[in-house]
Formats: C-alpha cells, structure tokens, sequence
C-alpha cells in the first residue's frame, strides 16, 4: 500500500462549490484551480459530446501546469431533446428555461474527466428529472432569491430549486454536480484510495 505523501497531488479544475462540497465526501485533501476555457457549444454539438469535452478541456488546461498531478474536471448541463441549458444569461433568459421545463422530465449530464501523467479516463452520467407545473409567479419569485443565476438548467436541486422536482430516477449527486459513486470509481481507476 503506497505512502499517502508517495500519491500524487489531487487538483479539481473547478471554482464550483458544489463541486468542492461534494468531492470533499471522497478526499481529504486536494487543491483547487479554476479552468478558464471558452464553454461555447460548436455548430450541431450535440448535448454528450458537449458536456465531454468541457470537462475534458477543464481537466487537460489545469494539468498541463501540473502535469506530475490527477487533476478532475467536470461539467454539468440540462437538457430537453437536444437544446442545452447551460447557466442563464439573464432573468429573461431563466424565465424561458424553467417555463419549458415546467412539467417535463429533463436530463442532466455531468461529465467527469481525470488527466494523470499515465492515464486519462472520462465519464458521462445521466439523471433524469421530472419538474411539477411551474407559474410564471413562482419562478419571479425563484429567481429574487438569486439561487438560479449560476446553475445550469437555471435551478438547484440542493437548494430552493429542490420544490420543483416531483421525481428523479438515477443519481442525485449527479444533478449537484459530481456523480459520486462513478467518480470514486474513477478515482480507483487512477490509484487514489481513501
């Protein structure tokens, strides 16, 4: 069993408290670095192939200065179809979100990237979310509370958001941000064991 100070060092290419939250029910220690690449979506992309390469490009950005590292990327996004929503440009643009998701089941993907120096693996996990009926009041309200203006889907499960789901079928983590159980897996995969 290797040395803990033999392991390398744990980098979450992420400035997602969320994130941080989570991968800390998994590591006692690593660091923080925050990616900063241009999350456009390409012409046609469509919603996998989107969420895998930004959290690929997350994880590649911040190990390429630390290339003796594990370093994790992640990203998350809602879709309905194939239309992707990724964090809202405005209140208008939230109102539009929550008024299509309002009674439908959506998807939400989280890709989850490791780079290491001999090693890189990457992940995509799906949950599936069922919203209840939304009014236009309700979701002015939602939005005053400021909780949506930096999720993904324009709502946070954790949070106040949390009222509008009527069910969910796989994992909950996901929707936060960071699968668990697949990223400790994956962890594994990578040499790291707590």
């Amino acid at each position: 069993m290797p040395n803990l100070s033999d392991l390398p060092k744990v980098i979450l290419a992420s400035a997602s408290s969320r994130r941080h939250a989570l991968l800390s029910y998994l590591l006692s220690d690593f660091e923080i670095q925050m990616a900063d690449i241009d999350e456009t979506p390409f012409s046609g992309e469509l919603p996998e192939a989107l969420v895998r390469r930004l959290a690929n490009s997350k994880a590649h950005s911040i190990w390429l200065k630390n290339p003796d590292s594990i370093v994790i990327g992640a990203d998350t996004i809602v879709t309905l179809g194939d239309e992707i929503f990724g964090k809202p440009l405005s209140q208008n643009d939230s109102m539009r979100v929550l008024k299509k998701l309002s009674r439908q089941r959506h998807i939400v993907m989280t890709s989850v990237a490791m780079f290491g120096a001999d090693k890189k693996i990457s992940k995509v996990v799906k949950t599936e979310v069922e919203f209840t009926s939304l009014s236009e009041k309700q979701i002015n309200a939602y939005w005053q509370t400021g909780e949506p203006q930096d999720k993904a889907g324009s709502y946070a499960i954790q949070g106040i958001g949390g009222k509008f789901v009527k069910q969910i079928n796989g994992s909950y983590s996901n929707v936060v941000g960071l699968p668990l159980v697949e990223t400790q897996l994956m962890l594994a995969q990578m040499g790291i064991h707590e």
